[in-house]
């Protein structure tokens, strides 16, 4: 509901309140009035009735002062009997009994009575005679004059007002509560929204506000969700975009210094060569091991050669030279550079292969360069030595699939890193460049495959590359 259809509707519920609510007491007072005036017009024909008779009777007791006492609770303060020559011949007053009265004014009916001092309250109202003239055939007997008092009625009345007044108080009381409870209430949200704003402009968009009415209210506050989501999107595209930039620069600049580490590379594999051959020839005796120190370099040199031109030509698809090769043997050929460099760490690496592995048909050479990768990655996560888990098996439930595991015993890689660690230029060493990873990715997902990591910071982390062996083209 709308917050203008919501004080319409207060306002109606209000006034329809303060309508019944009146309407209510003055029926209630209208009747009590109406009860009021009744007894009191029972009270003055009844002192009329006994009036007359003692006027028209010869009896000399009076019964005018036995009915006084109860008369007197309906407002008669007094009764005379007047004869026609304007004697008082009987009064409740006995005081006036003899006095005489005018008669000019005995025939006005009612009129308003002047009032003694100290005879009523300041409270009360003026008395009033009320004077019947008493006529028995053609013969005109006197009159009977009635002084009352009209304070019962003046009480009701009061009472009445009083009672109209504190209705009309009390709801406008409530109504008072109800707007100050609205005002509360709708102002609140628009104070937190102001402050919201105000977070946001100084560049928190993590700000939410929880939708809870359907009115403007909530409208704005999903209006502002909006805007903060809108705003959030832009961030994050500018972001992508000044990174993509920043990637693009890095990327023009590394692929330059990548052009110059090739010259040196090619010179120490054509050098190692000559080496190979001096040394050889001037100790016959040390052959085998000058041949394999020289085959180890060599294999490093080339390994760094094509990451080098795979880092340069990372922009650009990749060139696969499959062959098939057991994935044993492609193992023993990333381990064996590495061995050295392991001992030194005190890393201890445990197979975990399968019997039944069949022949792979990838590129080698690349997927050499996979391996060795997670192994290095695995090795450098655990500075004080551990163990390395190389596994493999088939994929059970899918023919013609491999699954590849890399598990360490390494500190682990915090949440908010582990979807970025395939980023290109993200790294968390003190030394490199980040690509490691988003180039293994890259030549995994070149061969058709995926790769998978989970990782609990103290316990280790486990890579699982899941790859097709390529039967059906062998």
């Amino acid at each position: 509901m709308k917050l203008n259809a919501k004080l319409i509707l207060i306002m109606l519920s209000l006034l329809i309140i303060a309508i019944i609510t009146l309407f209510t007491l003055n029926q209630y007072a209208q009747n009590d009035l109406v009860q009021e005036i009744q007894d009191s017009s029972q009270e003055i024909s009844k002192a009329v009735q006994l009036s007359i008779a003692d006027l028209t009777s010869q009896a000399e007791t009076s019964r005018l002062s036995d009915f006084l006492d109860s008369a007197r609770q309906k407002g008669i303060n007094e009764i005379n009997i007047i004869n026609s020559e304007g004697e008082i011949i009987d009064s409740t007053n006995p005081e006036k009994i003899g006095k005489l009265k005018d008669l000019k004014k005995l025939e006005k009916g009612v009129r308003a009575a002047p009032r003694k001092t100290g005879e009523a309250s300041i409270l009360s109202q003026k008395p009033y005679d009320v004077v019947v003239p008493v006529i028995v055939g053609d013969e005109h007997l006197g009159y009977v004059q009635v002084n009352m008092l009209l304070d019962n009625i003046r009480n009701i009345q009061h009472a009445n007002f009083i009672k109209r007044l504190v209705a009309t108080a009390m709801v406008f009381t409530v109504g008072i509560a109800i707007t100050i409870y609205l005002a509360r209430r709708y102002t609140d949200p628009i104070h937190r929204l102001a402050e919201d704003f105000k977070k946001v402009s100084a560049g928190d968009l993590s700000v939410t506000i929880p939708v809870e009415s359907s009115d403007e209210i909530g409208e704005l506050a999903q209006a502002f969700n909006e805007m903060v989501e809108k705003l959030r999107e832009r961030e994050a595209l500018e972001k992508r975009l000044y990174e993509a930039e920043h990637l693009s620069r890095v990327g023009q600049l590394a692929a330059g210094i990548a052009h110059e580490i090739r010259n040196p590379l090619n010179y120490i594999s054509l050098a190692i060569d000559h080496l190979k051959n001096e040394v050889l020839a001037q100790c016959p005796s040390r052959a085998d091991q000058v041949s394999e120190l020289a085959d180890k370099i060599r294999d490093e040199v080339r390994r760094a050669n094509y990451m080098v031109l795979n880092f340069m030509n990372y922009g650009r698809p990749l060139k696969l030279r499959r062959g098939i090769i057991r994935y044993d043997e492609l193992l023993e050929r990333a381990l064996l550079t590495l061995s050295d460099r392991l001992a030194e760490q005190q890393v201890r690496v445990v197979r975990q292969l399968d019997d039944d592995l069949p022949p792979l048909l990838l590129d080698a050479e690349l997927m050499r360069n996979c391996i060795a990768n997670f192994i290095t990655n695995a090795a450098q996560a655990m500075p004080n030595g551990g163990e390395i888990v190389l596994g493999a098996a088939l994929d059970r439930k899918r023919s013609g699939w491999l699954f590849l595991t890399f598990r360490d015993q390494g500190n682990g890689i915090s949440p908010e890193d582990l979807d970025k660690i395939f980023q290109p230029y993200f790294t968390t060493k003190d030394v490199g460049i980040g690509l490691g990873l988003a180039i293994t990715e890259r030549i995994v997902k070149e061969h058709g495959g995926e790769i998978r990591v989970e990782s609990r910071c103290g316990e280790g982390t486990t890579f699982t590359v899941r790859l097709p062996t390529g039967e059906e083209t062998l």
